[in-house]
């Protein structure tokens, strides 16, 4: 299959066929999206097009039979399944880009626009796309969450200051209705890779927890919350069901697989933390401050002057991720991987962005026991454990497959790596050159 997103000429298709012919097989699979309950088998290994190169999934144990798997198959009322909102290609995810075209291609009615989240709020006319504005344009769905947190006695109070989605303050979903809830908005995380962040079926696993605000201890619990949630079914999956999508989610792994510019990413003597292969070997599947070049480098290498300036590139945004140093809430030597190495035992931090007041987020005013005052689209981790601390506080991502999935940031604020690489440096005064960033987007681009 020619895909759309590969309209290049000169140089770039040169190395378009270079991979075409290291890997023996032209860009993307015939199917690209996967719908409920259409069957078919999800193969041991299947690359896909984005707008950078290839993402590419693994499954460890096999492939995946479908018919009947209920991470495929709709559990509950509105015909959705786990895979609507877990793409394999957008790194398991979904991008704000393939949620537009799928609303063009279904008229709006693909169960993903469901009312309950795919929507600005269920109370809206659904037939109207400015209804589901914030999904089509940022890849935002809508999280209605109890106020306050069950069992929990907040040290502040919450109020809606801005309300452009009419949600929060609507007499049947919003803080003053007969279930008081809280409804943010964010984006999809990644069903893959999850080896490394949670223990088998049940518990932690490094101090993380699952969801943005870390609400679910396990991917059983997640499981049933979505089940019951966003499926809208009228009973949780049994035991069986839950051991089926618990044991694919810990076995399937994504990472890029190519890059036009670059070239294939998976050769044998490549980058040890590059390809969802290396992703799920172990230790090599975390990221990691030692990382060899040296043969992805090396002399007979099928590539020239815009590969190797490309793969240079790289090996110094490596160098910039894991080594240069800055200074991270008055800590000084921190690193992007300081956070942003999978097994560091990050749980949440607020790095800013939910406290940005915009025009089609709601905004909450937060009064703390304390007298202090917070404005913030979304108070994060501070919904589930009551705690002003812990108010705009959301758990890290990880960071694979990012070319397929954009945008980023939990709110979907930063429209490509650039923009995310640009919000850091300015937060935390990092001073990046501008080669430095053009360095470190090109790394972040490969993972």
């Amino acid at each position: 299959m020619k895909s759309s997103l590969f309209v290049i000429s000169g140089a770039a298709l040169a190395f378009v066929a270079i991979v075409h012919a290291q890997s023996g097989r032209s860009y993307g699979p015939s199917r690209v999206w996967w719908e409920s309950g259409q069957g078919g088998i999800l193969p041991w290994e299947e690359d896909y097009d984005d707008p950078e190169g290839i993402v590419g999934i693994l499954n460890e144990r096999g492939a995946v039979h479908t018919d009947e798997h209920p991470f495929f198959q709709a559990l509950g009322t509105n015909k959705r399944a786990c895979i609507t909102c877990h793409q394999p290609a957008n790194a398991m995810s979904l991008s704000a880009a393939v949620i537009a075209k799928r609303w063009e291609e279904t008229e709006g009615k693909d169960p993903l626009f469901a009312a309950i989240d795919g929507s600005n709020c269920p109370s809206l006319p659904q037939d109207a796309r400015e209804s589901h504005s914030l999904l089509l344009e940022r890849g935002l769905f809508r999280i209605a969450l109890p106020w306050p947190p069950k069992d929990v006695r907040p040290d502040f109070k919450i109020e809606v200051v801005q309300d452009p989605t009419g949600c929060n303050t609507s007499r049947e979903f919003g803080l003053k209705s007969a279930k008081p809830a809280i409804s943010v908005f964010r984006r999809p995380r990644l069903a893959a890779n999850l080896k490394y962040l949670t223990s088998e079926g049940v518990g932690e696993a490094h101090g993380i927890r699952l969801m943005a605000d870390g609400r679910e201890p396990s991917l059983r619990s997640q499981a049933i919350t979505a089940v019951l949630g966003h499926e809208q079914a009228t009973a949780p999956p049994t035991a069986e069901q839950l051991r089926q999508i618990v044991a694919f989610e810990r076995q399937i792994f994504v990472a890029q697989s190519a890059d036009m510019r670059g070239g294939l990413l998976t050769e044998n003597d490549g980058p040890s933390i590059l390809g969802p292969n290396n992703v799920s070997q172990g230790k090599n599947g975390v990221l990691f401050e030692k990382v060899s070049y040296a043969g992805w480098q090396g002399p007979g290498r099928l590539q020239d002057g815009l590969q190797k300036d490309f793969r240079d590139s790289v090996v110094r945004g490596g160098d910039v991720f894991f080594r240069r140093p800055f200074s991270l809430e008055g800590r000084a030597g921190a690193t992007c991987a300081t956070c942003h190495n999978q097994n560091s035992g990050t749980a949440w931090m607020n790095i800013g962005t939910t406290n940005q007041a915009s025009a089609d987020l709601p905004l909450f005013r937060v009064t703390c026991d304390s007298g202090k005052v917070i404005l913030t689209q979304d108070p994060g981790r501070g919904l589930i454990s009551g705690k002003c601390a812990d108010v705009g506080s959301i758990v890290l991502q990880q960071f694979r497959g990012l070319a397929a999935r954009a945008p980023y940031f939990s709110n979907g604020s930063a429209k490509t790596l650039r923009q995310v690489i640009d919000y850091y440096d300015e937060r935390y005064k990092i001073g990046y050159t501008e080669a430095e960033k053009a360095d470190l987007a090109n790394f972040l681009k490969v993972l």
